[in-house]
């Protein structure tokens, strides 16, 4: 190339140049930012793991038969909680969000030295979750932690994987009293329509952990109808005796009562409260909801 520039320049004063690639044009930015195209979804990875055998829960687990109640957003589950937290073997925390805790490989030598331990990404994520719940668990002093995040609902197979002998409450309230207080909690955030709509996929994976798990299934309206006799159900499930203190939750767990349940406990135990909230008619009901109620027996 050297020589032949050489001979150009000296007969035509031109010389060759290797062409630069021609940038693609950027298209104008549009005054509606809403107009621009979306960007793709990167769709997440599935995450590898393994569940342990019955014989590697001793090496694997720290925790033994967590429980895990499954609800919607806006069920009572905090309410149904504390009931539990104040069994004497029961330790039922804040919500823990165990599923947003994930664990990444610092570099290649670190992934390939875990995958000759047989830990894959997913198993090493399982081992935290254990580990932080044994923790908290072991600070309470008690037998059996029980977990309420409602996302969990999303991920029901896996913690099942994670846990085998993990056991689970189902928690259900009417659908529409649902998206009413799920409206009620932030109305500038979501509409009623919005809230409905959002509610909805709690209940849909609810209802789906409900179809591929065993378990027990408590009303949010019969348990402030009848806590006793609610608890009572619960406890035999969990092959544990009934222990009257759970009907005095706000007296143990005072710093975590939440604004308008301290009340509860005396209404409760006295009978004022009958279920929270006027059921709704079926005059109430949104088109978008009337599946539901009729799938959790809210609806004709």
């Amino acid at each position: 190339m050297r020589n032949l520039n050489r001979a150009l320049t000296a007969t035509t004063g031109l010389q060759v140049r290797k062409a630069t690639p021609a940038t693609p044009a950027t298209p104008a930015k549009s005054a509606n930012p809403k107009a621009a195209a979306p960007k793709p979804a990167t769709k997440k990875p599935t995450t590898v793991y393994r569940c342990p055998a019955p014989e590697e829960l001793a090496t694997d687990r720290l925790l033994r038969q967590p429980v895990f109640i499954m609800s919607p957003v806006r069920s009572g589950s905090t309410l149904l909680r504390m009931l539990m937290n104040a069994h004497s073997r029961l330790h039922s925390p804040h919500e823990l969000h165990i599923r947003r805790l994930e664990v990444g490989y610092g570099s290649k030598l670190s992934q390939k030295a875990m995958s000759a331990l047989d830990l894959e990404r997913g198993d090493l994520e399982h081992l935290l979750w254990d580990r932080v719940m044994h923790r908290e668990l072991v600070k309470s002093g008690k037998d059996f932690i029980v977990e309420k995040t409602p996302s969990n609902a999303f991920v029901h197979e896996r913690i099942r994987d994670c846990w085998p002998d993990a056991r689970f409450v189902f928690l259900l309230r009417h659908p529409v009293s649902i998206a009413q207080s799920w409206h009620e909690g932030d109305p500038d955030k979501r509409t009623y329509d919005e809230a409905a709509a959002d509610a909805l996929r709690y209940m849909k994976a609810v209802d789906k952990a409900r179809k591929g798990l065993t378990g027990h299934t408590v009303r949010y309206e019969d348990i402030t109808a009848d806590p006793e006799q609610e608890m009572r159900r619960l406890c035999e499930f969990l092959d544990l005796d009934f222990e009257p203190t759970m009907l005095d939750y706000g007296k143990k767990d005072d710093a975590q009562v939440v604004k308008g349940l301290g009340d509860w406990r005396d209404k409760i135990k006295t009978g004022q409260v009958q279920s929270g909230r006027a059921l709704p008619t079926e005059d109430d009901i949104p088109e978008i909801l009337r599946p539901m109620c009729q799938a959790w027996g809210y609806s004709e």
